[in-house]
């Protein structure tokens, strides 16, 4: 089946807080996500709307250099209460857990994980997130469609990453003399080439590594201390909850500009779209 045949028959609609597909012989295609580039999304400017189950914060919902939709919400949950019940869409999805302990359902197993965990779905994979906590459990929602993602021809038959908790207590980690790292995880997914993740902690006044660029789009995800972004010459800084999109081949860079130690989730992503390298600056 050609790629236009299969969207007529099989249109992802990204709403509220999760995907659903839509079968049907006359579904048109979905509209084009409008692109967008590098960005910094603040915590303390992204509104909370009150949800049954606690509140909800939209952060995006667009195509990048390498993604047909990168959306990202942060959900709070409060005590008891679950995200939905447990559903399957086809575009991966990663949620990454700031504060609280919850509960993850995968394809009907559970696992109880704490903060700084990270939780990985491949596509069309059951899942739900419970807080069994007793306070609010907050995490990061991001949802990742790629052309494959509509079209199983284009799908990875043996992917090497497959859904799963990666709980923060039994990350390794190795120090440097800037702070700290955690690998979370590293492999090709059904509609992804490769999906990367770690979490860096670095020192006051330190920057992990110099300006540079990279075809693949990198979120950077504050999980501590005050970071500052500097995009093609701009420079904006973040606190905890707060989101960076470095955009494919930006110039980029970040510095802990706080007075404690700063740590950070780093994901980074390469599709069939993912552009070549940028000519080196002469």
């Amino acid at each position: 089946m050609n790629t236009a045949n299969f969207i007529r028959l099989s249109a992802l609609v990204l709403t509220g807080s999760h995907s659903v597909v839509v079968a049907s012989g006359q579904t048109a295609a979905p509209a084009a996500r409008p692109a967008m580039g590098s960005a910094v999304f603040k915590w303390e400017d992204l509104p909370a709307k009150v949800t049954p189950n606690g509140e909800r914060r939209d952060v995006a919902n667009h195509a990048t250099p390498t993604l047909a939709v990168f959306e990202s919400h942060i959900t709070t949950l409060n005590p008891g209460k679950a995200s939905h019940d447990p559903h399957r869409h086809p575009q991966e999805e990663l949620i990454i857990l700031r504060e609280g302990t919850v509960e993850v359902h995968i394809n009907g197993k559970t696992q109880v994980a704490g903060a700084g965990s990270t939780f990985f779905y491949a596509s069309n994979d059951a899942h739900r997130v419970l807080n069994v906590g007793d306070g609010r459990a907050t995490y990061w929602v991001i949802n990742l469609a790629t052309t494959a993602t509509h079209v199983p021809a284009e799908q990875n038959k043996a992917p090497t990453l497959l859904s799963g908790v990666f709980d923060w207590t039994k990350l390794a980690m190795t120090t440097s003399k800037i702070g700290e790292r955690r690998s979370v995880l590293n492999g090709s997914t059904v509609t992804l080439k490769n999906l990367e993740s770690h979490i860096t902690t670095v020192n006051a006044g330190e920057s992990p590594h110099a300006a540079h660029r990279h075809p693949d789009d990198e979120i950077i995800l504050i999980k501590e201390g005050t970071v500052e972004a500097t995009i093609n010459g701009v420079s904006k800084s973040g606190g905890p909850g707060s989101i960076f999109l470095f955009a494919s081949n930006d110039l980029h860079g970040m510095r802990n500009i706080g007075t404690t130690r700063a740590t950070y989730h780093v994901i980074r992503i390469v599709t069939a779209a993912t552009p070549p390298a940028a000519p080196a600056a002469k």
